[in-house]
């Protein structure tokens, strides 16, 4: 039996929007570039997009100067690189990214179910090898908030999972304090009167 080799085409981030500016992708195609591959995003769940919603919304209201929190948009992470955390909160101001993408963040948020695990594995640890001092996982699946913090050498030494009833403080403002039951959808409407 003969077994044929094949060769991956890992893209540059230049390729991949040159293939984009010309069409390739159709205009509703959801893709993002991670370490030369481009990858589909899934469809997104409506706890999904509520979530990230509620996340945004409360995450705005939090930092107000010298940031601001970009939804579902592309963050630069190299030359092989551009993933679209559904959150990210980035230095400076909308004008900034006129011409060009942030090329860091002081948070950035994916929010998962069916993407979760392609998360955890992929982009997680991208986020740690670009350097980004936290990462959140909003694990829709088990209702945790998983905090990455403290990147080095490509990993992040800290990991702590939260749940609904406990809170977080982003690295970026230790000064304030978040409930995790905040940011599922089902959580608050359970607490509703």
């Amino acid at each position: 039996m003969v077994v044929a080799s094949a060769e991956i085409h890992r893209w540059t981030r230049e390729e991949y929007e040159r293939m984009a500016a010309k069409g390739f992708f159709p205009p509703d195609a959801r893709v993002e570039l991670i370490e030369g591959i481009v990858y589909d995003t899934t469809p997104q769940s409506s706890f999904h997009s509520t979530s990230v919603y509620m996340l945004h919304e409360r995450l705005r209201a939090v930092f107000t100067e010298g940031v601001i929190v970009r939804n579902q948009s592309p963050l630069v992470l190299g030359e092989d690189s551009e993933p679209e955390p559904d959150l990210a909160v980035v230095p400076g101001s909308a004008e900034d990214y006129l011409f060009a993408h942030p090329t860091t963040a002081v948070l950035v948020v994916e929010v998962a179910d069916s993407s979760l695990l392609r998360d955890r594995r992929l982009k997680i640890p991208l986020y740690a090898r670009a350097g980004v001092p936290e990462a959140w996982l909003l694990n829709l699946k088990r209702t945790v908030l998983e905090a990455y913090r403290d990147p080095a050498e490509g990993v992040y030494r800290s990991r702590t999972v939260l749940r609904p009833g406990e809170s977080v403080s982003p690295l970026a403002r230790p000064d304030v304090s978040l409930a995790v039951g905040d940011f599922f959808p089902w959580e608050r409407s359970a607490r509703k009167p």
